[in-house]
């Protein structure tokens, strides 16, 4: 059986190749590159560095893949939560880059 934290990104539920694609060009290429730097913070890189704006769908396709969920019932049920934790990404953010 083969080990589940090496399946690439495209073989995880919820994640087809054109999400391969772009999380492999953040240099997430398995699930446990993904579970190391968490959906969350997946979706803050492709922001700041990929060629293409990811989408909330993304993200929640992402926490679905690490969950074992469809996307749309991570986005029915976890869609307040994950938006508080972006927000709060966002402010810490801008209280970096004002203090720093």
């Amino acid at each position: 059986m083969a080990d589940i934290y090496n399946k690439r990104v495209s073989d995880l539920k919820g994640l087809g190749e054109k999400s391969e694609e772009c999380l492999n060009e953040i240099g997430i290429y398995t699930r446990m590159d993904l579970e190391k730097i968490g959906a969350i913070g997946a979706f803050l890189k492709m922001r700041s560095e990929c060629c293409v704006e990811p989408s909330l769908n993304l993200l929640y396709a992402m926490v679905g893949a690490l969950e074992d969920k469809n996307w749309l019932k991570v986005a029915k049920e976890e869609k307040g939560r994950l938006l508080m934790e972006l927000e709060g990404y966002k402010e810490l953010e801008a209280l970096l880059r004002r203090d720093g």
